[in-house]
């Protein structure tokens, strides 16, 4: 198996607020929600860069499609969301930038888990949730140039 992953999938309990938050508070393109026409629900994708993009699918459809068990209920639904399943990281060009988009991100309602703070490793980063708990680290690593855009 070649290691390549195409879309990242999150489960949230609210698409449309879930759509809100990366479309409206971070800026994010998408075409919105898609297939509502469909009896699984519908589904809004976002193209993060070439050849990836982040889909955005009701919690309860993506364990039914999974075949897996609906086990953890979202914080919208009143759960906590402090377990730390997995977190996605999003690179920066520098630590000003690393500032900015946290920023963001909580004026777009995201939960600050982690002020960004210079790391062990280096570099400077933080942490924060978004509206379904989903983790996202923001970080700026001196040794990791990112591609020209």
């Amino acid at each position: 198996m070649k290691p390549r992953i195409s879309v990242i999938t999150l489960g949230v309990d609210d698409l449309e607020r879930a759509v809100g938050f990366y479309r409206d508070g971070l800026g994010w393109p998408t075409e919105g929600i898609v297939g509502t026409e469909l009896e699984e629900g519908g589904v809004a994708f976002f193209d993060l860069q070439p050849g990836l993009k982040l889909a955005l699918y009701p919690r309860v459809n993506l364990a039914q499609d999974a075949g897996v068990a609906l086990e953890r209920p979202g914080p919208a639904s009143g759960a906590s969301a402090s377990a730390a399943e997995g977190a996605l990281s999003h690179n920066v060009a520098s630590r000003e930038e690393v500032d900015a988009v946290m920023a963001q991100a909580c004026a777009a309602g995201a939960r600050l888990t982690k002020a960004a703070r210079m790391v062990f490793w280096g570099g400077y980063a933080g942490y924060f949730q978004d509206p379904d708990g989903h983790l996202w680290e923001v970080a700026w690593n001196p040794k990791w140039p990112l591609p020209d855009d």
